[in-house]
C-alpha cells in the first residue's frame, strides 16, 4: 500500500508502506512516525536546521536491523539538500541529509528514518560548532532523582556564568541540556571548555557526578557528564526526535521549572504532540544569543586541561 503522496509546505512526499508496523509494542506504524514529526515540524526542523545529519534507519520496524546512516539515501529528490563533510580516519567524503524545510524530514521517515542526529555545527563551517552538549549519563544505579539534582547543578554553574541552557530529555535515562555557542572555536577546544565545565560540576556535586573517562572505573550510581558529546562527528539525537525504542520515547525540550516533575517515560511519539499543540517549542528562542566560552577556556587552562 503507498500512499498518493502527503503534502508539506511546498512538496509532496510520496508514502510507501504506511501501515507497516515500527513499534510492535504498540502497533505503531510508518504513518504514525509521519504524523508524529509533522506534529512537531518547526520544533524538528529547529533542531536540525543546516546541520549535517546522520539517520538512524529501521528498514522493517524495530524488529529489523537498525542502519547508521551517513549518507544521504539513494533517490533523494532534487529539493532535498545536502552537506558534504570529511571523514580523516577514512580519508572519505560523505554527502549527509541537511535539513532545510519538514519535507526533508518527512522524506527521510519515508526513508525508515527513526532518529535523526545533528552534528553540532552548520553548513556554513562544519568546523566550528555553534552548540555546546551537556549530557547528563546516569550509571546503571543511578536513578533519575539524581540526574534532576545533577541537572540543577549545572543550571547553577550556567548561571553563574551569565549562560542559557535549555533542557530536553534524552528519551532515554539521563537528560540533555544545549547552549548556542559562537561559531569560533574548534571541535577540540569546545571539548576542552565541556570538560572544565563538567570538573565544576562534579567539585559541586561530588556523590553524584563523576567524569572518569572509563566507563569501568566510574562509581554505578553517579551521572557522568559526558563532555566528549562535544567532539568532532559525535552525535546524539536532536531535539523533538523519537528514539528507536519500543516504547518510541521522545527527546523532548522543556522548561526549567518542568525539571521537578518531567517524567522521560511518558514522553513518547503518542504524547508529545498534544504536549507540542498546548506548550510550543521550549527551544524557540535558542538562537537568539550565542554565548562565549573564554571563561570555560580559562578554567581549563587553571585546571592544567591539555589542548
Amino acid at each position: 500500500m503507498a500512499t498518493d503522496g502527503i503534502e508539506v509546505g511546498p512538496r509532496v512526499v510520496r508514502l510507501s508502506s504506511p501501515d507497516r508496523v515500527y513499534f510492535p509494542k504498540h502497533g505503531w506504524t510508518k504513518l504514525d512516525l509521519v504524523n508524529y514529526y509533522l506534529a512537531v515540524g518547526d520544533g524538528i526542523v529547529r533542531a536540525l536546521r543546516e546541520r549535517p545529519c546522520m539517520l538512524h534507519r529501521f528498514p522493517k520496524g524495530l524488529d529489523g536491523d537498525k542502519v547508521h546512516q551517513k549518507r544521504l539515501p539513494a533517490g533523494a529528490p532534487p529539493w532535498v539538500e545536502t552537506v558534504q563533510v570529511y571523514f580523516p580516519r577514512y580519508g572519505r567524503t560523505a554527502d549527509e541529509l541537511c535539513v532545510t524545510e519538514l519535507g526533508s524530514v518527512i522524506w527521510a521517515v519515508q526513508m525508515a528514518t527513526v532518529e535523526f542526529h545533528p552534528w553540532n555545527s552548520r553548513r556554513a563551517d562544519v568546523e566550528r560548532p555553534d552548540e555546546w552538549r551537556i549530557d547528563l549519563d546516569p550509571m546503571p544505579e543511578a536513578g533519575f532523582e539524581r540526574v534532576r539534582r545533577v541537572a540543577a547543578v549545572a543550571k547553577g554553574v550556567l548561571d553563574e556564568l551569565g549562560i542559557t541552557g535549555f533542557p530536553k530529555t534524552s528519551g532515554g535515562h539521563g537528560l540533555h541540556i544545549y547552549v548556542r555557542i559562537a561559531p569560533e572555536w574548534s571541535f577540540g577546544e569546545v571539548r576542552r571548555a565541556a570538560l572544565a565545565f563538567a570538573n565544576e560540576v562534579e567539585r559541586r556535586a561530588p556523590d553524584d557526578v563523576t567524569t572518569t573517562w572509563w566507563r569501568q572505573e566510574r562509581d554505578p550510581r553517579h551521572v557522568f557528564v559526558d563532555y566528549n558529546q562535544n567532539a568532532r562527528d559525535h552525535t546524539i539525537a536532536s531535539a523533538w526526535s523519537v528514539r528507536g525504542v519500543p516504547d518510541g520515547t521522545v527527546s523532548t525540550p522543556f522548561e526549567w521549572d518542568e525539571l521537578a516533575a518531567i517524567d522521560p517515560r511518558e514522553l513518547t511519539l503518542a504524547t508529545v504532540p498534544a504536549r507540542f499543540a498546548k506548550a510550543g517549542d521550549p527551544h524557540a528562542t535558542i538562537d537568539d544569543v550565542a554565548f562565549r566560552l573564554d571563561t570555560l577556556l580559562e578554567w581549563a587552562d587553571r585546571d592544567g586541561l591539555p589542548e
